[in-house]
């Protein structure tokens, strides 16, 4: 909407209009910690994908700096095994403060460009969860659109770099999001990952059959891996009709409660993310009537504690507890044979034009080098 300017005056997060989100939407909400999607489309894969991913990561640190009072950025990581994960304590101590605990959370694997060095470089500067794919495939992991049939599968779920990617992210602490990737990509990520893994935004595919829902038997495997999905609120997953009601969000949040369990259930909102929502979720300070829903339905106060923060922040303990930055780095490059796009270079790999010059023609520069000089 202002194309990154938060100085603008119609960009002030205390008066936006018509969006989802904004300060008094969400102190109303009550809400304590917020992943911050740095999305970027997938027409911007092998183009600026990973400049604009950067963009979006700017963004959201400059709002954590222009509105101190409100939001605290967390990136802090032990990157090693202790029993209090850092990330944990300054999610922790921004929820004492009244302030909005503020995590990077990067929507879609092309925003690394098929590169184990970028997706080590978006972890330092605070991405703590990637979605391995967008609507779109990656070279290394398919998405949901090939259970339609609208895309080809090309990876048959992860690819050998794609598992690379995976065992990257577990050793570095950064969280596997399957929002939006194929069911086989779903499997096998987490019969993979050595920590759990997350949906961030997708629904139960049982009682809505949309291929970005999670279908029963992979919400077992939720269960065995102590993951989490974190309920879509987007009509068209919740309901599979352009009208939703709050009551059918509560539906799919009972569904994968008594399919994989009450720690498996989180909220994933996507608000500012979709075109429709809920009639009585129109926006994130409509969370408490949720909350009040789920009570009604006779959750207990421990399982609705856990889906409004506490299976995510079990989730993240995992994750960090799995980390080892002692670990030797994942290096091996995607295959060139697998990216894609003529205006990619190909330094490093063996049809790369040399970047030395013939020894004959560094001979005959020094000599003239030699001549100038009157060396010679």
């Amino acid at each position: 909407m202002f194309n990154n300017q938060l100085q603008s005056k119609r960009a002030n997060l205390t008066s936006l209009a018509n969006t989802h989100t904004n300060i008094p939407k969400l102190r109303a909400g009550f809400v304590g910690g917020q992943f911050w999607s740095a999305y970027t489309p997938c027409d911007t894969q092998n183009k600026d994908a990973v400049k604009r991913t950067l963009e979006q990561i700017d963004v959201i640190q400059r709002m954590c700096q222009t509105y101190p009072e409100t939001f605290v950025c967390v990136t802090n990581s032990t990157g090693a095994r202790r029993p209090q994960p850092a990330l944990l304590t300054g999610i922790r101590q921004a929820f004492r403060e009244g302030r909005v605990a503020s995590l990077v959370g990067v929507e879609g694997g092309h925003s690394i460009d098929s590169s184990l060095g970028v997706l080590r470089t978006l972890y330092r500067l605070g991405m703590r969860y990637l979605t391995l794919t967008h609507s779109c495939n990656t070279p290394w992991a398919d998405n949901w659109l090939v259970d339609t049939g609208e895309d080809k599968a090309e990876s048959q779920g992860l690819s050998r770099f794609g598992q690379s990617v995976v065992k990257e992210m577990n050793r570095l602490g950064v969280i596997i999001d399957l929002a939006h990737v194929s069911v086989a990509t779903m499997k096998a990520a987490l019969r993979l990952s050595t920590a759990p893994v997350i949906f961030s935004h997708s629904s139960a595919y049982s009682l809505c059959q949309h291929r970005r829902n999670v279908p029963d038997d992979v919400l077992r495997l939720v269960n065995q891996t102590g993951s989490l999905v974190m309920v879509n609120f987007y009509n068209d997953y919740v309901s599979c009709r352009q009208e939703a009601t709050l009551s059918q969000v509560a539906d799919h949040l009972d569904h994968i409660k008594k399919v994989a369990g009450a720690g498996a259930v989180g909220f994933g909102g996507d608000f500012d993310g979709v075109s429709r929502l809920p009639v009585g979720l129109e926006d994130v300070s409509k969370y408490p009537d949720l909350v009040a829903e789920l009570l009604r339905r006779r959750w207990t106060e421990a399982e609705v504690r856990g889906a409004l923060a506490n299976n995510l922040l079990r989730v993240f303990e995992a994750v960090e507890q799995v980390s080892d930055h002692t670990q030797s780095p994942e290096e091996e490059p995607i295959p060139a044979d697998q990216l894609q796009a003529s205006c990619r270079t190909m330094y490093g790999y063996s049809e790369a034009p040399s970047l030395h010059r013939q020894p004959g023609a560094l001979l005959a520069s020094l000599t003239t080098v030699l001549l100038g000089l009157g060396l010679l």
